[in-house]
């Protein structure tokens, strides 16, 4: 009967099959000013919340906001109502999806939520809770102020605790969406689906981090009501089947509340310079663990941001860089990911949190960071969205406002990573490489054929770097921009001085003592592996590994030795010392103090 009702209100106002699924208002007259309706695949109920099969059609309800600071304008899939950047926000279970509202220009509103205002004809009235609520006679919608909400005929949301959620008001949907966007043709308004995914994860990497620490480290979470769970690159790596090195740990607790909940238990905090933005470390068991509250960006100038804390865990997803690192972890295995991240994992994809320039804006390393975990993740390089790739060229020049320390961190990795020859390439293409450091008249086809010197023989950052640089000025304007090393410098200078000269005296009957020579006569502790990383980008597999077999030799006489053979001024001594270690290095090494001293002529 149900069902039946609602097609002859559908064909009686001429609405029904004009949007994907037949959407229809189902409610008596036009939507009043500031209600949005929102459409899902539901189960109609009776008043008493039994539940009426409905099958295959699409039915509203309504939802109703505490937000003032509504638009007016056309409601999606109705008229005179008005969409909200805040408000009701519809949460879901795992498994379930949600909606979003974007707006006609196809951004994301102001928070991604629907939100409306009281429908027409409600009235207080009070329940048993002993909180007011708002109902609206002719859409049946019940507004808790205690926190909860819900309709009390459409039943599509079942009312939730507040402790529950991060909002005042929330929803929690209990029926799947179908099709990926519906749109209002009237207003030009869309709301997008959203998929919380979740899964159980259960693998011998996930169950070695439960350390003695980690433990009771969850136990005062669980303690005081608080939600913990292993977030970010951790999960990421562990999905990937990787122990990770760090873990970090988000929280619905806010600084005050672990700081207390710390002190209580008689729990030591270090490290709290990173308080202000929301991350308590703690030492459990000879253990640190770095907590951070969920976090929205307030404001933001593309290199730090401004951050309000929260207790929604699908905000805090969103204002991260890339869908693989915006997944949380629960400590008994379920998988929260809100923005597909783990399909991403699994199909080998890098892709930006929602619209690719408004993260990068937020903060301009991210450009570096895509670059990295392009590397990282991908296969086969070359399957880059071109939507991404038009957003990093439009803002590169962002980059001349991050600090070279930053920088330089992220390029090291990209450097050490797979498809270095790829992403150089790319960074040129997109106009990145002005903005970084790198300079600008490089040679490509040098960097080609080191990059192929070195594969599969782990270069250091600096010894792949050196190709692009023509001489000792880019190693110093380098240094300038990036604040590398003082070993790092020294590393590149010596690459660009001697990456030729070295390499046309190894064309001899002995090919390593060139090298050899070099380090004997350096006398500094980091010359071999000065040489070896020489060796890499020259493609000198072979002296490479010679190289890492032979030892340095201790030359045999000292200036004591000298001083018995009768000789006592310190210049005559020195220079002795130096002819005596050209014969030593013309005979490979071998020749012995005795023999040595023998060609000393006595005074």
């Amino acid at each position: 009967r149900a069902s039946a009702a609602v097609a002859t209100r559908e064909r009686a106002r001429g609405v029904g099959g004009s949007l994907p699924g037949e959407l229809a208002r189902v409610v008596g007259g036009p939507l009043p000013l500031g209600a949005a309706s929102v459409c899902s695949r539901l189960a109609l109920f009776r008043p008493r919340g039994r539940p009426v099969p409905h099958r295959a059609r699409w039915v509203p309800h309504l939802l109703w906001g505490r937000d003032a600071r509504l638009q007016a304008g056309p409601c999606a899939f109705g008229s005179g109502g008005a969409l909200g950047g805040s408000g009701v926000s519809p949460r879901v279970r795992p498994g379930r999806e949600r909606a979003s509202v974007v707006s006609p220009a196809g951004g994301a509103a102001e928070s991604c939520h629907l939100a409306c205002g009281p429908p027409a004809g409600a009235r207080l009235r009070r329940r048993g809770l002993g909180q007011s609520d708002l109902r609206c006679r002719a859409h049946r919608v019940v507004g808790f102020r205690c926190g909860w909400l819900y309709s009390g005929c459409c039943a599509g949301f079942r009312r939730r605790p507040r402790s529950w959620a991060g909002d005042p008001q929330m929803l929690r949907c209990l029926y799947r969406w179908r099709g990926q966007v519906l749109s209002c043709p009237r207003s030009g308004l869309k709301v997008l689906k959203q998929c919380l995914f979740t899964m159980k994860l259960q693998t011998p990497e996930f169950q070695s981090l439960f350390t003695e620490g980690l433990q009771s480290l969850a136990e005062l979470f669980v303690k005081e009501n608080h939600e913990l769970r292993i977030a970010g690159g951790a999960v990421r790596d562990l999905l990937n089947g990787v122990k990770p090195q760090d873990v970090d740990f988000a929280t619905t607790a806010t600084p005050e509340q672990m700081k207390a909940l710390f002190q209580a238990a008689g729990v030591r905090m270090i490290n709290n310079k990173g308080e202000k933005h929301g991350t308590i470390t703690a030492r459990l068991h000879e253990e640190n663990f770095e907590i951070t509250t969920l976090r929205i960006d307030v404001a933001t100038d593309g290199r730090h941001a401004e951050v309000a804390f929260t207790t929604d865990w699908e905000k805090d997803a969103e204002r991260r860089d890339l869908t693989i690192n915006s997944m949380f972890l629960g400590f008994d295995g379920t998988l929260f990911d809100y923005f597909h991240g783990y399909e991403d994992l699994r199909n080998r994809k890098v892709r930006f949190v929602g619209q690719a320039r408004q993260r990068i804006q937020e903060d301009y390393l991210r450009i570096l960071r895509y670059f990295r975990f392009y590397g990282r993740i991908v296969d086969r390089p070359g399957d880059h969205d071109p939507e991404t790739l038009e957003a990093i060229t439009e803002n590169a020049k962002g980059l001349a406002g991050i600090s070279g320390e930053r920088i330089w961190v992220e390029l090291k990795k990209i450097l050490v990573g797979n498809h270095v020859n790829h992403l150089i390439h790319l960074i040129y293409d997109l106009g990145v490489a002005p903005h970084v450091g790198l300079p600008a008249n490089a040679s490509l086809e040098e960097f080609n054929r080191v990059s192929k010197n070195v594969e599969g023989f782990s270069p250091k950052p600096m010894t792949l770097l050196a190709s692009l640089l023509s001489g000792q000025e880019d190693v110093t304007k380098l240094d300038l921009r990036l604040k590398i090393s003082k070993e790092e410098k020294n590393l590149g200078l010596f690459i660009v001085k001697h990456r030729k000269d070295l390499i046309k005296a190894a064309d001899s009957s002995e090919p390593l003592k060139p090298y050899q020579d070099f380090i004997i006569d350096s006398r500094e502790a980091d010359a071999p592996a000065r040489v070896c990383e020489l060796l890499k980008y020259q493609g000198e597999h072979g002296l490479l590994r010679a190289m890492q077999r032979w030892s340095i030799p201790p030359f045999p006489v000292s200036g004591h030795d000298i001083r018995k053979a009768g000789i006592s001024s310190g210049k005559e001594i020195g220079a002795l010392l130096q002819q005596l270690r050209e014969r030593w290095k013309k005979s490979g090494y071998r020749m012995e103090k005795d023999e040595l001293l023998s060609y000393i002529k006595k005074p």
